[in-house]
């Protein structure tokens, strides 16, 4: 009974890292009001979440392996806690970012370690299924996020914060499979061993996807409040469409991955959700918008899992270092996105989504065709 609540428990944490990440997007303006600053300003509660979720990551699934995963998941959702009432205490603008970047930071420890744990409790011909599992809920987290953080601001955004808080609390409390430290005899994980040319390589696919595709969801916030009037409510609503399709088709992506192979999937998932993310900011009917968003959910997981399933299999190195540090820049990718397009955006509202497009159809696939000819 224990076990099987552990092994349900790895599934829950993928949820909490994206979610934490995105849950201020369809709140800024209220963020704005709150502690004084412009719209623009309020989108680096995003980047001060993911620069240190991502930068730590480059190092945390290397030092979860030396301390134990266990423990080492336990320690951060504990952390994560402390980091969600720091926000939701804050009295001012640097202390709320000093919040997020601590549920960064603290998040960091858990994302790639769970990923590692679910690997590691599979057979490699149901990984991709497994991994589609996960990646579903990773992107359930992404896209409810702006959906309960808008239906919070409409009374006080505080509460989203509460209720991360309190999940981060009952996971932490469940734990999850293997939570004892590492054998004495083992050895010593290093922190560099990981950070080798294919791990890096798609690591910059990971980041390129999500941070052109699903990354995204706070420039589609932007656009449904001036171009269609909409809400933080209803602006949510519609982003927890990507989340939605990728919930209710994980089960056949990880079954595609499995019977087509990985590389194919995130070849297909990049080129025709750049396509999408260009028609999504081309497009003037609200329906058109949403029904983009829902099939870019497709794509975003197709990347995901197909990117995930490379870097756990034979070829990919395996294990919390390597995982962590495509994390990390998968992350990254979705951590410049707000900094740099949000500008772009208020520049010329086209430019800011055919940009990533561009990037995300053709960047991953170049990536990927250097990745395939060096391993050759």
């Amino acid at each position: 009974m224990v076990t099987a609540l552990r092994r349900g428990a790895l599934f829950a944490g993928a949820f909490l890292g994206p979610f934490g990440g995105g849950m201020t997007a369809a709140m800024l303006p209220e963020l704005g009001t709150e502690f004084g600053v412009p719209t623009a300003t309020a989108s680096v509660s995003i980047t001060a979440y993911l620069l240190p979720f991502a930068g730590v990551m480059l190092v945390s699934g290397t030092l979860g392996d030396r301390w134990g995963r266990g423990r080492t998941v336990v320690a951060g959702y504990a952390l994560y806690v402390v980091a969600s009432l720091v926000c939701v205490l804050a009295v001012s603008w640097p202390l709320f970012l000093a919040g997020r970047a601590l549920q960064g930071v603290a998040n960091a420890f858990t994302t790639p370690l769970l990923l590692a744990a679910l690997a590691a409790t599979v057979e490699p011909d149901r990984l991709g299924r497994v991994l589609g599992w996960f990646g579903s809920l990773q992107a359930a987290g992404q896209t409810s996020a702006p959906l309960v953080g808008g239906l919070a601001a409409e009374v006080d955004w505080r509460w989203a914060f509460w209720g991360a808080a309190g999940v981060a609390l009952v996971l932490a409390v469940i734990g999850i499979p293997g939570g004892g430290a590492p054998s004495d005899g083992a050895p010593r994980p290093r922190l560099r061993a990981a950070w080798t040319g294919p791990v890096l390589r798609l690591g910059l696919v990971a980041g390129i996807g999500w941070g052109c595709l699903a990354g995204l969801n706070f420039l589609l916030a932007l656009r449904l409040e001036e171009v269609f009037g909409l809400g933080s409510g209803p602006r949510g609503l519609v982003l927890t469409a990507l989340g939605v399709a990728g919930i209710l088709t994980a089960r056949v992506i990880g079954g595609a991955v499995d019977r087509f192979g990985a590389r194919r999937c995130v070849l297909a998932g990049s080129v025709v959700g750049g396509v999408l993310v260009a028609a999504i900011g081309l497009v003037p009917w609200l329906g058109v918008v949403v029904a983009l968003w829902a099939v870019g959910g497709v794509c975003s997981q197709l990347v995901l899992v197909g990117v995930n399933a490379l870097v756990l299999g034979p070829a990919g190195g395996g294990g919390g270092g390597a995982v962590s540090v495509v994390q990390a820049v998968r992350f990254a990718g979705t951590a410049a996105s707000p900094v740099a397009l949000t500008p772009v955006y208020h520049a010329d509202p086209l430019v800011a989504f055919l940009a990533p497009a561009a990037l995300l159809a053709a960047g991953a696939p170049a990536v990927l065709a250097v990745d395939r000819a060096r391993r050759v």
